[in-house]
């Protein structure tokens, strides 16, 4: 068989070429510590990585919402800390209002010092972040949550939070809104209020109550009328009359469906009490009474002492109402870290997996970068002998 000249020079063209293009894609690998460079390379690896890129990238953005929301949550935490101080403040005022040693100018400067720490209590409920955003307006972050009107308080937030994703299947409160942190609180003792008449003359104070039976509690209005100073009747809110009875201690007071309402001091003839469901109060309502309370010119020390005693209840329930919140907020920060936790660990063996795919191994690729060095040499030199040989060098 006859092997011609140009065939013998494409072959041996060919072979060096492949040659060449196998070093130059492992030096290639080498340079960039890559072994998968596009889907030609490996088709099913190729796959293969970018969905563990995908995941991973998920992942990655799990942990920077997680990030951002748990800053969120740290700063209503703190704001949580700093009005409960500052409802603690204004209770401590409240007990020491409640004396009725007190001169009307005495009570009034201790309204004066309960006016400012409302105020900074306002001003907590109206912090905003570092992006200049409302902490307590939920998603209506740019609109300011508390404003006050007169002696009332209004929340023009939003009713809704942003739900944050920190997991592929968990979601988590970025914040909470004002008007459940600081306006709808229990009122009273969570299941009734008490009140005294403004018109009362006696000296009649009126407790916060007690429920002694709840399964016998029928939420209604109650009036508790003193016909003298030792006899009352009690009237629901169809004026009928349910129970009636001689007064001769605090608690002597009859049951009213189930609960107990101690009234100390000596009621005069006309005066009454009334006893109603518990509805919901903001703390900032709360703290604003209890200063017109302590400024009030009319008031008698009775009445006084009737309305202080409610703030102070009142008062407690905003303090309980707010470590429930900040018990949630730092429930949710927990499972924001464990949840990172997670993500972290998962990102190492993503990250481990997508090298193994494409990363080549240092010590084969050096090894096989020689061999194809020294494969190469010898087929150029091969060459180069071989397309020296000719008949004319055979003749004489």
């Amino acid at each position: 068989m006859r092997i011609a000249t140009i065939t013998f020079q494409q072959n041996a063209m060919s072979q060096m070429q492949e040659l060449q293009a196998a070093l130059a894609k492992t030096q290639n690998d080498l340079a960039t510590s890559k072994k998968l460079h596009s889907a030609a390379d490996d088709p099913a690896a190729m796959t293969q990585v970018n969905q563990l890129n995908i995941t991973l990238s998920a992942s990655t953005q799990y942990v920077t919402n997680g990030n951002s929301a748990s800053t969120n949550l740290k700063l209503e935490e703190q704001a949580m800390a700093d009005a409960t101080n500052t409802l603690q403040g204004i209770r401590d005022l409240a007990v020491q209002a409640n004396n009725a040693a007190l001169t009307a100018s005495q009570r009034q400067d201790i309204a004066v010092q309960m006016q400012q720490q409302l105020q900074d209590l306002q001003a907590i409920g109206n912090r905003k972040d570092s992006n200049g955003n409302y902490i307590f307006s939920g998603t209506a972050s740019g609109t300011e949550p508390f404003s006050q009107v007169g002696n009332s308080f209004i929340y023009s937030g939003a009713s809704t939070v942003n739900q944050i994703q920190i997991a592929s299947n968990q979601r988590v409160s970025a914040g909470d809104t004002g008007s459940s942190v600081f306006m709808n609180i229990p009122a009273g003792n969570g299941t009734f209020t008490t009140s005294a008449a403004a018109t009362n003359t006696g000296t009649g104070v009126i407790s916060v109550g007690t429920v002694v039976t709840p399964a016998a509690w029928v939420p209604d209005t109650y009036t508790i009328s003193f016909t003298t100073p030792s006899n009352y009747q009690i009237t629901n809110g169809a004026g009928t009359v349910v129970a009636s009875g001689v007064y001769t201690d605090p608690n002597s007071i009859s049951l009213i469906s189930g609960i107990k309402v101690p009234i100390s001091g000596t009621p005069a003839a006309g005066d009454s009490f009334t006893v109603a469901k518990a509805g919901t109060a903001s703390a900032f309502s709360t703290v604003s009474n209890l200063v017109a309370t302590l400024n009030s010119s009319t008031l008698n020390n009775a009445q006084i002492a009737t309305q202080i005693g409610g703030s102070l209840q009142q008062i407690d329930n905003a303090i309980t109402h707010l470590n429930d919140v900040s018990a949630s907020v730092g429930a949710r920060i927990n499972a924001i870290t464990s949840s990172q936790t997670s993500a972290q660990s998962e990102q190492t063996n993503l990250t481990a997996s997508i090298s193994q795919l494409q990363d080549i191994d240092y010590a084969a690729a050096i090894t096989q970068l020689n061999t194809e060095e020294i494969s190469l040499q010898a087929a150029q030199a091969s060459y180069a002998s071989i397309a020296k040989l000719s008949l004319f060098n055979y003749l004489k």
